[in-house]
């Protein structure tokens, strides 16, 4: 299927007559490092939540394939479109490219509610919406596993980010997890990867007292990570202990949460962040919010995400926030958020009469044969 003759050729699944009953809606969350970042990339294990905001998928019948986002629109009329362009539409075209399905007649729309490259792994959660949202239209439901694996391997492979699994996990478990990711320290393909172990932590944990404070800074997490990640794969040593030391600190501060052992996962938070500072992972505005909420008294703070710009997050286990706030602001804050459990990738509205069912088509990229039942909540509308 190389010229746009054999794409508009082929017959879509489904009618090009549109009403709200074949609308079919999907959306997934951002996500908070709390400790444990970067580890993802490195085998080890992070404690992560999501956040209250999400990426959102919509998608209808049309007589083409069309895309939108923020007003602007393209129409996909061949494989040569699927070319990465350098715009916000790249990442519906990654997917695309990716899953090599028979042509679509569809319109699909997407926006997000987390503020891009911001820390918060909005992009990623774009992107799993956009490929739970697309398989779901063509009849297919992937379980979460290969879900989140699909989406960590096209962010890699197609879009050319140097990423972990933290991100795509995230965006298709949602809530409050503590995450191993042992084995998965080596980029494999796809048929050789393992599976993270996911913990879900919500029923355990009562009290998430922690503040996420955005810097304003948009940054590229793949530009931040790769120089670093390359200095491990060389097996410089500062670099390798360090994570295997984060990776400890991880799993300390998974038992200092659930004791609500504030002190201990304070310094541990701490710990955490001089580590990745030290190796280059960090950046000035960075620096500047997370000396302010030290300050201010917070037992705690360090990157949510990548650094250099995006969000940091500071451990606040007082009632009034007001003061910190105000240090954050005076530092260069530009909004605040505080991290929620909240569900992950989410088929929202299905179109009329279409049930899910555990898909057992075989995917591109080794991923055939993966059909693990899925559990994600379906509301219709």
């Amino acid at each position: 299927m190389n010229d746009m003759a054999t794409w508009h050729d082929n017959t879509s699944r489904r009618s090009p007559t549109s009403s709200d009953e074949d609308v079919l809606i999907c959306s997934a969350p951002g996500r908070a490092g709390i400790i444990g970042n970067p580890t993802d990339m490195y085998g080890g294990a992070v404690l992560s939540c999501s956040v209250p905001m999400r990426a959102r998928v919509m998608v209808r019948p049309a007589e083409s394939l069309t895309l939108e986002t923020d007003g602007r629109q393209v129409t996909i009329t061949s494989w040569e479109d699927l070319r990465p362009q350098g715009d916000r539409f790249d990442l519906p075209r990654a997917v695309l490219d990716y899953l090599r399905l028979p042509p679509l007649k569809a319109h699909i729309r997407y926006e997000s509610e987390i503020p891009m490259r911001s820390g918060m792994a909005g992009s990623t959660a774009l992107l799993v919406a956009l490929l739970r949202a697309i398989l779901a239209w063509q009849g297919d439901h992937p379980g979460l596993y290969p879900l989140a694996e699909m989406a960590r391997y096209i962010e890699l492979n197609h879009l050319g980010v140097v990423c972990g699994y933290q991100d795509a996990y995230m965006a298709t478990f949602g809530g409050l997890n503590y995450m191993d990711f042992r084995g998965k320290q080596f980029y494999r393909q796809a048929e050789a990867e393992l599976f993270a172990t996911i913990e879900p932590l919500d029923g355990h944990v009562t009290s998430l007292p922690f503040l996420l404070a955005y810097t304003g800074v948009q940054h590229a997490s793949g530009e931040v990570h790769k120089p670093i990640r390359e200095r491990w794969l060389e097996g410089e040593p500062q670099v390798v202990r360090a994570y295997e030391r984060i990776t400890e600190i991880a799993r300390m501060g998974k038992k200092a949460l659930l004791l609500e052992d504030w002190e201990t996962l304070g310094a541990l938070m701490n710990e955490n962040h001089a580590i990745q500072r030290d190796l280059g992972g960090s950046g000035p505005e960075n620096e500047r919010l997370i000396e302010a909420a030290l300050a201010a008294g917070a037992p705690g703070a360090k990157l949510a995400g990548a650094g250099h710009g995006g969000t940091i997050i500071a451990l606040w286990p007082y009632e009034e926030t007001e003061p910190l706030e105000e240090a954050l602001r005076e530092a260069g804050a530009t909004a605040f958020y505080r991290p929620v459990p909240a569900p992950g990738v989410t088929l929202e509205k299905l179109p009329e009469g279409k049930a899910e069912r555990v898909s057992v088509s075989g995917f591109e990229n080794g991923l055939s044969g993966w059909k693990t039942p899925t559990n994600n909540p379906v509301t219709r509308a």
